[in-house]
């Protein structure tokens, strides 16, 4: 055998081996995937009734992943309805979109390994995954319903985080004798008066209804105002009502989505948040998003956020990035349909309930044309604003109590007790069950006005004897 024969045959013996190890130690390598999935799916498949869920975090007995069941159920597998408990209408989870994802587990499933990502900072030194700003960005291109072109973009721990960056960051500084003033139209989103009363800064004060300044010569200073739109808690759609030199405003559109509304045209403001909870129903993700135009505004918000939590955990926006894919799939068409559907019937449904009512009223929205679906359509609000009409319901929210409904009261967003906000954007078992409760309490008004009209008649006929 020559020297020649010799060396080939040692090469093609050694690559062999190297395949060897290459490719049945990779393939143990990667076996981690396997058994993870196969964690995710045996929990997926415990059976909760439909009436709950069963989780990878979740309580352990017996060495096995437990049911978590929802409000007004219990039991091992959540199968027993609970009829003296309360319908929690108060809360803004939007678990009505849950359907959706389990519906699409594969394709919004991520598995994020020990070692996915354990630096401080991305390699470009900075803390917003690039992927994840370019999927927001053509997120609102295919809705449609804000501009992102030449506009700076910094994410958040959800929206609540991002308000008070964006307060901070228009507030006046080095004046502590005249604070920015921050108002907001009532009703307005309590959290607004909350967190700028907690956080007690002097330089920005919480001063309340924005037209006790706009109609009052004497409201001098800068102004803060925050428009939600549409407006937490009636679905408003609405426009910031001080202008000039001294105003500033926050936009945030944390309900500016096909699931709630119309999309009348290209939201194009300054300053304007939003939120993955109220577009995907992912509250516990705490994710949300600013767009902002001017740089000075930007980058002084950029340092509240990063002295504050120092950006958004990694495996937040890995996810988040999964989530906005699925999304925009089919032109986000499948889950904006599936939201709008679900938030139309469930409004249809309490309408038809309050139309049989005189001592309810709920708020009346405008059908518009809407540039996402290319129609003409109703609002579809995340809440029903709920007024007790009689002079003696002073206190709605005790009224809903007698039936043990709980809202949230009126007065939390500047408005008078005769209100009550109620939350149509939980879980089937959440809302099919205030539904009843509703229909409870219209029953009972019925039923009264008809016992009173029987007296009413009794007491005339004896009086013409």
């Amino acid at each position: 055998m020559s020297r020649n024969t010799i060396l080939l045959t040692c090469s093609i013996v050694l690559n062999l081996l190297l395949f060897h190890s290459w490719y049945f130690h990779g393939q143990w390598e990667q076996s981690w995937t396997k058994s993870a999935t196969a964690e995710a799916e045996f929990v997926a498949s415990i059976s909760c009734s439909g009436h709950g869920r069963a989780f990878l975090d979740g309580s352990i007995l017996d060495g096995k992943p437990v049911c978590e069941c929802n409000a007004c159920y219990g039991g091992p597998h959540c199968s027993v309805f609970l009829p003296e408990c309360i319908a929690d209408a108060d809360s803004g989870d939007p678990m009505f979109l849950e359907p959706f994802w389990l519906k699409h587990a594969a394709s919004s499933t991520i598995v994020v390994p020990g070692w996915h990502r354990m630096s401080y900072e991305f390699n470009d030194d900075s803390l917003i995954s690039k992927e994840l700003d370019a999927q927001i960005r053509k997120l609102h291109a295919v809705i449609g319903n804000a501009v992102t072109d030449g506009r700076f973009i910094i994410f958040g721990v959800g929206a609540t985080q991002l308000l008070h960056a964006a307060v901070h960051a228009l507030s006046t500084t080095n004046h502590p004798s005249s604070p920015s003033r921050v108002v907001a139209s009532t009703p307005y989103y309590p959290i607004y008066k909350e967190q700028t009363e907690f956080f007690n800064s002097e330089d920005y004060k919480f001063e309340g209804d924005t037209s006790l300044c706009n109609n009052n010569s004497g409201c001098k200073g800068n102004f803060i105002e925050l428009v939600t739109s549409p407006n937490n808690p009636d679905g408003q759609l609405k426009k910031a009502v001080l202008q000039g030199p001294s105003a500033k405003t926050i936009h945030d559109f944390a309900y500016y989505w096909p699931h709630y509304t119309p999309i009348p045209a290209l939201a194009d403001e300054n300053l304007m948040i939003f939120t993955l909870s109220k577009l995907t129903g992912h509250g516990g993700s705490r994710f949300g998003w600013a767009i902002i135009k001017d740089e000075a505004v930007h980058q002084r918000m950029l340092t509240y956020m990063n002295l504050s939590t120092y950006g958004v955990a990694r495996e937040t926006q890995l996810r988040v990035l999964k989530l906005l894919k699925v999304a925009v799939e089919n032109e986000g068409k499948e889950m904006f349909n599936f939201g709008y559907q679900t938030m139309r019937n469930r409004w249809r449904k309490l309408s038809k309930t309050m139309s049989l009512s005189k001592r309810f009223s709920i708020q009346e929205l405008k059908t518009q044309f809407c540039s996402f679906s290319e129609k003409v359509r109703g609002a579809t609000p995340a809440y029903a604003w709920l007024k007790c009409v009689r002079e003696e319901d002073k206190d709605c929210n005790a009224v809903l109590h007698s039936v043990n409904i709980t809202g949230r009261h009126g007065s939390l967003f500047g408005a008078e007790s005769r209100f009550a906000r109620l939350s149509l954007v939980k879980s089937d078992d959440d809302f099919d069950l205030l539904l009843k409760r509703m229909g409870t309490l219209v029953s009972q008004e019925n039923n009264n006005d008809g016992i009173n009209k029987i007296m009413t008649h009794r007491d005339e006929f004896i009086g013409t004897k």
